[in-house]
């Protein structure tokens, strides 16, 4: 790593990290943001899960400081760029309806 100027920051026990405490309370603050939206009182711990993937994806694709002064960790990381049509037409918690083949019976029609 040093051949390639990379510097390693180690902490010791009980030492901090001010920029990864602040990472991880971002985070959280924007999945509780999330999960208050909702209308349900119990969630399945896969929606949870889905719902802190979705905070750290944003965070990631959007945080503007870092190694490069135009594109993002993630960009730089991964080769799939952000995709307008796949990534930004509806928002996490969006309501979708879905229509079931139906006929003129009382069955549920969605």
């Amino acid at each position: 790593m040093e051949l390639h100027s990379i510097n390693v920051n180690m902490t010791g026990r009980d030492e901090h990290m001010p920029e990864t405490e602040r990472f991880i309370r971002t985070v959280k603050v924007r999945t509780r943001a999330i999960v208050n939206t909702l209308l349900f009182k119990i969630l399945p711990n896969l929606l949870i899960v889905e719902i802190v993937y979705n905070a750290v994806f944003w965070l990631i694709c959007l945080h503007k400081e870092g190694i490069h002064p135009t594109l993002s960790p993630r960009t730089i990381m991964m080769e799939p760029k952000i995709d307008f049509n796949k990534h930004c037409k509806l928002q996490f918690r969006t309501y979708a309806q879905i229509h079931k083949q139906h006929n003129n019976s009382m069955i549920p029609r969605t």
